[in-house]
């Protein structure tokens, strides 16, 4: 093969998942730097600011210029933050390999107070995240939650500034940018669960790309391709995107698999829960029937509005 191309957003965080991705091919196929090319390619999720992705026209606008140049094989994969994927990918193209999965919780940086349910009623956090905002409403509904679009180090920039009191952030993206130091607390799974694919770096290719897949094989964990295929088979069944406000996280040890899911109204004053374990074989059929399973507790009315 020629060298091989990594498209790539341009954020710190972007960069990082896609020279973890590249150090990981290194070493396992013995490759110098020099057989890899890290390709930047700006999206529309990041040119858009202004307004809340749900606004905007979701999940795809982080991914949309990436996949165009995958299929016009300007790039040979593309590496992703596995939570900003949809369910529905681009004909031709799959999601092929995951690295191994960082810590999936969510962590509360705080300027005004070190925790959430110490933050002075009023105060105002910051989050774009429908499924956070939410959660963080189901918390505590005295708080303002304001829009915070931007990369991280965009919206660290923001708390110092003081547009608002305090934000919330995916636990990995700051352990793989070295900013483990600015958390103040760390959010348990069980109270605030995460978004499906939270902390998981995906990698998608051409579909029958051969040649790409087997590097990639060297590289690929399986117990997180189990879980991420739970995950979004979850988030699948119930028409997931940025409007609606989902959690699903899945473990794995050895053969078996253990799931729970979350649906939660944008105001966070009615949520439904579902737990289900199985075999890791069958992860997304487990993911498909927790789907089945919460949309009954729900009743129809429950989605009514949700786009």
């Amino acid at each position: 093969m020629q060298t091989l191309k990594i498209g790539t957003r341009g954020s710190p965080l972007a960069l990082a998942q896609a020279h973890e991705t590249q150090a990981r091919l290194m070493q396992a196929h013995g490759l110098p730097e020099q057989a890899f090319e890290v390709m930047v390619i700006s999206t529309s999720g990041d040119r858009i600011q202004d307004r809340p992705l749900s606004e905007a026209g979701g999940k795809g606008l982080f991914t949309k210029e990436i996949e165009e140049a995958l299929l016009e094989r300007r790039i040979d994969i593309a590496v992703h933050s596995s939570k900003d994927m949809p369910t529905v990918l681009p004909d031709g193209l799959e999601l092929s390999a995951f690295l191994p999965r960082e810590d999936a919780r969510d962590a509360f940086i705080g300027k005004a107070a070190k925790r959430i349910a110490d933050l002075p009623q009023g105060a105002r956090l910051g989050s774009s995240s429908l499924r956070r905002q939410a959660l963080i409403r189901r918390m505590r509904p005295d708080l303002d939650v304001v829009m915070f679009r931007g990369n991280v180090q965009t919206r660290l920039r923001k708390l110092d500034e003081g547009v608002a009191d305090g934000t919330i952030l995916a636990y990995a993206g700051l352990k793989r940018l070295g900013l483990e130091n600015v958390v103040t607390d760390l959010m348990p799974l069980e109270d605030f669960p995460p978004a499906p694919g939270q902390g998981a770096i995906g990698i998608e290719t051409r579909i029958g790309d051969r040649d790409v897949e087997k590097m990639l094989e060297a590289i690929h964990h399986v117990p997180t391709g189990q879980a991420l295929a739970c995950e979004r088979a979850f988030l699948a069944a119930l028409d997931g995107s940025c409007r609606t406000p989902i959690a699903g996280y899945a473990t794995v040890s050895g053969e078996e698999l253990s799931f729970a899911g979350l649906i939660i109204s944008p105001d966070g004053t009615q949520w439904h829960e579902v737990r289900l374990d199985g075999q890791a074989h069958d992860a997304a059929d487990i993911g498909t029937e927790a789907a089945r399973m919460v949309r009954a507790k729900a009743g129809s009315t429950f989605f009514d509005g949700w786009a």
